[in-house]
């Protein structure tokens, strides 16, 4: 499923990151990595998320977490 699918509250494991190569590095130097967990915290109606990875709060474009493939995290 992509990052933009996600539900508030839930946790999800990166799975992959398909989004320009510019975009990618960073995504990567802001943590979001393969197998790194993320928290969707919220989800504006204009399609931006809103997760928590490694401790930091970052607001994601539709486009862009579209491009994250993730997998829900085993509780």
């Amino acid at each position: 499923m992509k990052l933009s699918d996600g539900v508030m509250g839930k946790t999800y494991l990166v799975v992959r990151v398909e989004v320009a190569e510019r975009i990618t590095r960073r995504l990567e130097a802001l943590g979001i990595n393969e197998g790194i967990p993320v928290l969707v915290m919220n989800r504006k109606k204009n399609g931006t998320v809103i997760i928590k990875v490694r401790g930091t709060w970052l607001a994601l474009g539709t486009k862009i977490a579209s491009g994250i493939e993730v997998k829900e995290a085993a509780e």
